[in-house]
């Protein structure tokens, strides 16, 4: 599998199929798609190993290629400004990111490369709101974002990442002097119990698969935002309210207060039409297998399409979305 696909342009112009329909049922389907100018196979770029999007991004890749029947996989990335440089370049096919990065990367304003807009990224469809959580170990004594002590130790992730470009320049507004890490999350949860870090400042769609493993093995404290953090945050950073349920880690005995980032499947604009218009109902017709693949995909529903108004829409998910009553104002179709 090449990481390195080129994909030619879609030569289908309609965005409103009329669908024939048969016993209520779209005929255009998998098996009666025109697939020569499909890839042989496809990668999703994801992030680092023991972070939701690894999981999520692969165990989605899989299920498509399984129902499609060609190979596609997730591949370990930087995370959503790498994956936003590498769909835009056509090195990968898919890509997993959040609104943030995407808005930087659509105004030129990517980290990775400053005045370079991306414009060859389209998104498909929702997948979960990101939540930006702390945890501790319990024995560390810090039970608040106010009691992370002057000079601490604090992994944000891999470089690049949601985690690293937003959650630094959150605790520096909540007036938390640190020394910032980077690293894969499982790298990450590895040196907050062998001491080697203090607070690890996660990024991630819940639950976080290293937090989970972290409970297994020792006692943490899931730090949350008190209001006036909360809202300080939501004032200066391009984030909304959100809560954390109680049932989400063995740890939390009631909902912990945070912030989240919504995330977005995005594509190559160049893949072909059918493909991505295949790729999309595979995803929003099977919400059961995709919760399967992680529980975060519980709002990976087509009822938070309007979630983005950041990326345009491939021609091809567009089209899924209009024939079935979803409607995206034209200047959001690419």
């Amino acid at each position: 599998m090449s990481a390195n696909i080129r994909f030619p342009k879609s030569r289908t112009a309609t965005l409103l199929a009329t669908g024939a329909c048969l016993g209520g049922l779209v005929l255009s389907t998998a098996a009666s798609a025109d697939r020569s100018e499909w890839p042989e196979s496809f990668t999703v770029g994801t992030a680092s190993q023991g972070g939701t999007y690894f999981v999520y991004g692969s165990g989605w890749a899989n299920m498509i290629a399984d129902e499609l029947g060609i190979s596609g996989g997730g591949e370990v990335t930087g995370g959503p400004t790498q994956n936003l440089a590498l769909v835009h370049s056509g090195d990968i096919a898919f890509g997993l990111t959040t609104m943030g990065p995407a808005r930087d990367a659509l105004n030129g304003e990517s980290p990775l490369a400053p005045g370079m807009v991306m414009d060859n990224v389209c998104a498909l469809f929702p997948m979960y709101e990101t939540p930006f959580s702390i945890t501790a170990l319990s024995d560390s004594g810090i039970t608040s974002i106010s009691d992370i002590p002057d000079g601490a130790s604090i992994g944000f992730g891999p470089a690049g990442s949601t985690s690293d470009t937003y959650f630094p320049a959150i605790l520096e507004e909540l007036g938390v002097d640190f020394e910032r890490r980077n690293g894969g999350w499982s790298d990450l949860g590895g040196q907050l119990q062998d001491g080697l870090i203090d607070v690890i400042a996660f990024a991630a769609g819940i639950p976080i698969p290293a937090v989970s493993q972290l409970e297994v093995q020792t006692d943490v404290n899931i730090i949350e935002f008190t209001e006036e953090e909360q809202q300080q945050t939501i004032d200066a950073f391009p984030v909304s309210a959100f809560s954390i349920p109680a049932d989400t880690y063995q740890t939390l005995k009631d909902d912990a207060r945070a912030v989240s980032m919504w995330n977005f499947a995005i594509a190559s604009c160049d893949l072909p039409e059918d493909f991505v218009y295949e790729v999309t109902r595979l995803t929003l017709e099977n919400n059961d297998k995709m919760r399967e693949v992680h529980r975060s995909a519980a709002t990976t529903v087509p009822e938070n399409v309007d979630k983005n108004q950041v990326i345009p829409f491939h021609p091809g998910a567009a089209r899924w979305y209009e024939e079935n009553g979803y409607e995206i104002d034209e200047s959001l179709i690419k």
